[in-house]
Formats: C-alpha cells, sequence, structure tokens
C-alpha cells in the first residue's frame, strides 16, 4: 500500500492527514512538538454535514530524528508559501526515485522552488477550497465546501486516479483538473480578502458586512481580472459566483449583499484569515506570492494594480512595527480612501 507523509502538518497537513489515515492508509505526520503534544490522544475530525472520524495511534517523524528516514510513495507538502524553500531543502531523506510530491500552497509558483530541487520526481500542485479550524486541541474541522483537487498530468493519469479513489472520503472529496493554472488563478482571487482582513484586524463576517471593505476587495478583483483576461485564461467558478460576477456582487449595497451573498456570510462569526494569524504572532505574511503575484505578472503585461500595490505595502508595513508597539487597524473607510482614493 503507498505511504504518504505530510510535511509540515498545520490545519490543512492535520486534516489531510488524519482524512488519509481514517482510511487505513500508512500516514506519516511532520510536524512542530507542540502539534505532536497535542495530538498525542490522537484525532478527530469533522465538517460541516456532520461527518465524524477518529483516528488514534498516528504515526510522527520526529524533524531531529535524521536517523530512521524512509523514502515515501507520496509527499504533500503544506507548509505555507513562505516556508517552501527551508521546507524542500530537508525534504530530501524523503524522496525517492519514484516519490510524487504534492504542493499545496495557496498562490502562484511556489512549486518552482521545489521542481527545480527535484527535478526527476513528478511535482504536482494542489487546490485546498476548503478552510480547516481547530475546535480544541486535537478536534479539526473542514467548515466549508469543496474538493481537495490535484494537477492531472497526462502522465500521471492511470495511477492518479487510484491514488484519488484510495484517499476520498465524505470528509475529504477529492478530485483531479489538468487546468490548474486556471484554477490557482481563481483561487487566488478568492484569497484577496486575506490582506484586508489583516488589515481591518476584524473577523471575516465582520469584514464583508462594511461595504467599504468590499468595494477594496472588489478593486483588487477586477486588477486580476484585468491580467487573467490579458492572458487569455478563463477562470473557473470555485463558488455558485463565476470571478466576474464577484465584484459585482461586492459592490452591492449592504441590504441587497446581505440577501444575494447569504453563503459568503454564512462563516463562523469568530473566523479570520490565515494572513491576519501571521500578522498577530509577528509571522512573515504570504502577500508576496498572493497580490504580489498579480503584481509580478501585470508588470510583465503592462498593466497597472495601483490597488493591489498599496495593499502590499500596507501589509508589509505591519511587520515593521515593534513588538511593544500597538498594531496598526484600518476601518473601512480609512482603507477605502488609502486604497480607491476616492
Amino acid at each position: 500500500m503507498p505511504s504518504h507523509l505530510i510535511f509540515g502538518a498545520g490545519l490543512i497537513g492535520c486534516y489531510l492527514g488524519a482524512a488519509i489515515a481514517q482510511k487505513n492508509i500508512p500516514v506519516t505526520l511532520l510536524c512542530r512538538a507542540k502539534v505532536r503534544q497535542k495530538l498525542r490522544e490522537g484525532l478527530l475530525l469533522s465538517d460541516y454535514l456532520d461527518h465524524t472520524a477518529s483516528i488514534k495511534n498516528l504515526i510522527f517523524h520526529h524533524a531531529s530524528d535524521t536517523a530512521s528516514t524512509n523514502n515515501f510513495d507520496f509527499v504533500w507538502l503544506t507548509v505555507k508559501c513562505t516556508g517552501v524553500e527551508s521546507a524542500s531543502a530537508e525534504l530530501g531523506p524523503f524522496v525517492g526515485d519514484n516519490t510524487v510530491i504534492i504542493c499545496c500552497q495557496n498562490g502562484l509558483g511556489s512549486e518552482l522552488i521545489v521542481k527545480q530541487r527535484f527535478p526527476n520526481n513528478i511535482v504536482l500542485r494542489a487546490m485546498v477550497p476548503f478552510n480547516v479550524v481547530e475546535m480544541k486541541d486535537g478536534h479539526f474541522h473542514r467548515g466549508s465546501e469543496g474538493a481537495l483537487t490535484i494537477e492531472s498530468l497526462n502522465s500521471s493519469k492511470p495511477w492518479l486516479s487510484e491514488l484519488i479513489s484510495s484517499i476520498q472520503s465524505d470528509l475529504l472529496p477529492v478530485n483531479s483538473n489538468a487546468q490548474m493554472d486556471a484554477l490557482l488563478w481563481a483561487k487566488l482571487q478568492l484569497n484577496l480578502g486575506n490582506s484586508i482582513n489583516a488589515l481591518a484586524d476584524i473577523p471575516v463576517k465582520a469584514m464583508l458586512e462594511q461595504k467599504h471593505y468590499r468595494l477594496v476587495i472588489a478593486a483588487m478583483m477586477d486588477e486580476l481580472l484585468a491580467v487573467t483576461d490579458a492572458l487569455n485564461i478563463t477562470l473557473p467558478k470555485v463558488t455558485a459566483l463565476s470571478g466576474h460576477l464577484i465584484p459585482k456582487v461586492l459592490r452591492l449595497p449592504n441590504f441587497l449583499f446581505k440577501l444575494i451573498a447569504n453563503k459568503m456570510l454564512a462563516i463562523d462569526p469568530n473566523v479570520r484569515t490565515s494572513m491576519w494569524w501571521d500578522v498577530s504572532q509577528g509571522k512573515p505574511t504570504e502577500i508576496d506570492h498572493l497580490n504580489g503575484a498579480i503584481i509580478e505578472q501585470a508588470n510583465a503585461l503592462d498593466i497597472e494594480c495601483p490597488c493591489n500595490q498599496v495593499i502590499v505595502n500596507l501589509v508589509k508595513s505591519l511587520r515593521k512595527i515593534e513588538p511593544e508597539q500597538e498594531k496598526k487597524s484600518y476601518t473601512a473607510k480609512q482603507l477605502y480612501g488609502l486604497v480607491c482614493k476616492k
């Protein structure tokens, strides 16, 4: 039976690893000591459709244990974009000649680092559309819909179908897609709210309920869509709305937005984005791989992206605040005035 390593098991990695393990497939988690401690009694999975599973006897690889490394059939790289370079430098002992590496990062282009380091291995991208929260120690909850989507190459089709059928379950819907560039651009469009959440310093639901925050997100999305249109990329629908409709809905008055976009607001009132968590803990953010990726591609096409550029600058300025200083936050109208200049 093929073996799996989850390298960098945080929220997504723990959920993914446990969901595969509950199918009686050998899975090893490589994670921080703090995470191992929380999972010592096992792991509970649940989702928004009330599916549950309890997984005991998890297998961990200790990062300090270099003497007992094994090659794995599949390595799932579940670190953030900011950790890909250092993680790829540590993957070597786990990667054999036939190991498939699956990169599960947001944004664009981080898999290129892995391909450069492992040129003879198959490196695939995966898109994770759902969010995972830790309800309490060892309880990981999938709070939204969507299937884990793995890149399909012509050479991978026979064994990829076997992989998908072996790991998918009610808790982990899985499919494949050959048009991964378009899919990741579509996911990137949805991730543009991450930076606004970090700057607003309020939960996502409260952020979306304020029109001026939505107007800023819509302006950034317009710039992304100008880039994808110039590249002749047709974005697949990853929500109930098409990519070009989302900014229009975000611009609706509050009362109409709440009526039409009720699915966007059907989220836990306490949820915040990963970028907010990074900023709150003084960690590097993924801003260069999200908004920054749009700007980089736009520059190559001679397209201006002033709104995304302002947001990148503002997020990076948060990193310059000293620990003893109060973190800067922006009201909806403040941010709108800075970004949209109207």
